[in-house]
């Protein structure tokens, strides 16, 4: 008997450390990752991200897996637009908050999962005729002590998908402004 209320006091005990521990650690964690898209302008860019019908173009989560758009918008920016995508048997919503040309922040969420805000900001640079695009996440964690943990390595788990997503529209605008380019000069001989 003893032994087994030493084992509860030393549990309970430790339980209590790690929540305490637990809440120091931030209530949300931001997942930044960014790209330069050469040869293209704001307004382009800008184009291909504000039509949810666009991403399957160049978004991973389209081109390598079967998710499918069920409530497609044609754009992001307007009143009540977004889109519920299938993912792997589970229904993803992306909802718009705020739209303007340099910067399109969007609502991400999931049941049984933690809402994600989602920022993608326009960056021009004229003179190098490029665009740095950045995607932020910041995920809203609960204050359970698992989850606070799990937002320690949550950069790790989610920042290589947004990095290739970022990466799949570099490649598809930059390969499109080459096709142009290259459909101009056959035109011209």
């Amino acid at each position: 008997m003893r032994v087994l209320k030493a084992f509860l006091v030393v549990s309970i005990g430790l339980f209590c450390i790690i929540t305490l521990f637990s809440l120091l650690i931030p209530s949300h964690v931001r997942v930044s990752r960014a790209v330069l898209i050469n040869n293209t302008n704001t307004a382009n860019v800008y184009k291909q991200i504000s039509s949810f019908s666009n991403w399957k173009s160049w978004h991973p989560i389209f081109t390598i897996d079967s998710a499918k758009l069920v409530w497609p918008s044609t754009n992001i920016a307007g009143k009540d637009s977004g889109c519920i995508i299938m993912h792997r048997g589970k229904q993803v919503q992306l909802s718009l908050v705020s739209a303007d040309s340099n910067n399109i922040k969007f609502l991400l969420r999931s049941a049984g999962e933690n809402d994600i805000d989602n920022d993608v900001v326009l960056t021009p640079y004229p003179a190098q005729n490029a665009v740095q695009v950045e995607w932020r996440a910041i995920t809203h964690l609960h204050w359970y002590p698992w989850e606070k943990f799990y937002g320690i390595f949550l950069d790790k788990l989610t920042g290589p998908g947004y990095e290739s997503a970022l990466n799949g529209l570099k490649s598809f605008m930059e390969k499109s402004v080459s096709t142009v380019r290259e459909n101009a000069g056959s035109k011209e001989l």
